[in-house]
């Protein structure tokens, strides 16, 4: 996923949650409280990659059209990506 973003040149942060224990539990705390992590967590999955859009939505697949996230798009989104 890293390399789709970087190569369609979508700006994103992207938080490795094995350097420590605040990106682990900033992660776990998304996985135990938001809806998105329920059928991921039904499958006994972990939910990783998993991409925050505006601090809001959590998809956990890249969207085909990346446009909307370029930085010369209409809006300023940015992407951050948790693996």
């Amino acid at each position: 996923a890293k390399g789709v973003l970087n190569e369609k040149g979508v700006p994103y942060t992207f938080v490795d949650i094995t350097s420590g224990m605040a990106p682990l539990k900033r992660f776990l705390k998304l996985r135990d409280n938001r809806p998105e992590f329920d059928p991921v967590k039904e499958r006994g999955a972990v939910g990783l990659p998993c991409f925050v859009i505006d601090k809001e939505e959590i998809v956990f697949e890249l969207p085909e059209d990346l446009d909307e996230f370029l930085p010369d798009s209409d809006t300023d989104s940015q992407d951050e990506t948790t693996e």
